[in-house]
């Protein structure tokens, strides 16, 4: 009704004032019967009010639509009460409808067929990664050794552009199984070892018993990938350790992850979840991209798991997750 009344408005001040116009030139001209002026106006008025009652019925479930906002794409097909101007406006919206979903449609065609390039070239390039490795692994030359941590580094930089692309169609690759946390942790671990050798950082376990977790074993490793790998990348000092931790809290099974390094600024910690962030640490360790822990965030969540994270400067910090 608001809004009917708002786009007659004009229609009602024109009214106004053609009635006085009409009344001054009578009066001008000499008429100075007042109780036949007010009778014409009443009959005018009357005949402008039925006016715009027809015209908002005939237009009510128009305007209804207007009012509210759409629910869903489908809203398009509701029928409305038959007139021209309803009529006109829905096939408008109609017809921009199918332009809309024809351009979505394209756009998703783009976007899985680059997502399909992508998988498909992660998986070419880890052939030649593997060959490399396999030449390399009997070798005692450093310079051999050098080439084995530089190859673990582009591994986990293929890993990490695989599953950013896997993110958007992370229900077409994921299976729920009861796991044990510690021999999932320690696979993890095992699985990174030229990493904690490189940086002569240790790995410490401390688990209570039969701790069984719901959740995707391959995107939990991730997740715990990249833990580790910022864990040991940002404790400087050799001889520290990572400490792995898991225990019952309440109805759920927490994992923490703490490490000695240099900790994270307190004014980082509220936007180290936010892609490309690097803060403080990331201007002065260059390998950092910012996508690391953002990546956790996102899988945590898709898994149904929490993540809580503590850092105190120069001490070291401590990540959560809560499952």
């Amino acid at each position: 009704m608001k809004l009917f009344f708002r786009e007659q408005i004009l229609l009602i001040i024109f009214y106004l004032l053609q009635l006085l116009t009409i009344s001054f030139i009578y009066w001008l001209d000499g008429y100075r019967n007042l109780k036949i002026s007010l009778y014409a106006a009443f009959l005018s008025g009357c005949l402008l009010a039925g006016y715009l009652f027809i015209r908002y019925m005939t237009n009510r479930s128009f305007y209804q639509r207007l009012d509210k906002p759409l629910t869903s794409m489908e809203d398009f097909t509701v029928n409305l009460q038959p007139s021209p101007l309803a009529e006109g406006l829905q096939q408008l919206l109609k017809s921009q409808f199918l332009h809309y979903k024809t351009d979505l449609h394209n756009y998703k065609y783009k976007l899985e067929g680059h997502i399909q390039f992508i998988n498909q070239w992660v998986h070419q390039m880890k052939t030649p990664l593997s060959v490399i490795h396999l030449m390399i692994q009997d070798e005692d030359d450093p310079r051999f050794t050098a080439i084995g941590d530089e190859l673990d580094r582009l591994k986990k930089g293929l890993e990490m552009v695989l599953y950013t692309a896997r993110l958007d169609t992370f229900e077409r690759d994921f299976y729920v199984e009861t796991l044990d946390l510690q021999k999932v942790v320690r696979t993890v671990t095992s699985s990174q070892k030229r990493l904690f050798i490189r940086s002569r950082v240790f790995p410490s376990f401390q688990f209570e018993e039969s701790l069984s977790v719901a959740t995707d074993e391959k995107w939990l490793s991730f997740v715990l990938t990249q833990l580790i790998t910022n864990a040991v990348r940002y404790t400087v000092e050799e001889g520290r350790k990572i400490y792995f931790h898991g225990y019952r809290r309440g109805m759920d099974v927490v994992l923490e992850v703490r490490d000695e390094g240099v900790g994270i600024p307190s004014s980082d910690l509220p936007r180290i979840f936010d892609p490309y962030f690097t803060g403080q640490n990331g201007r002065n360790f260059q390998e950092s991209t910012g996508m690391g822990l953002y990546l956790v965030k996102q899988i945590c969540e898709k898994l149904g798991h929490r993540i809580e994270i503590e850092s105190t400067v120069k001490k070291g910090t401590i990540v959560r997750i809560i499952i």
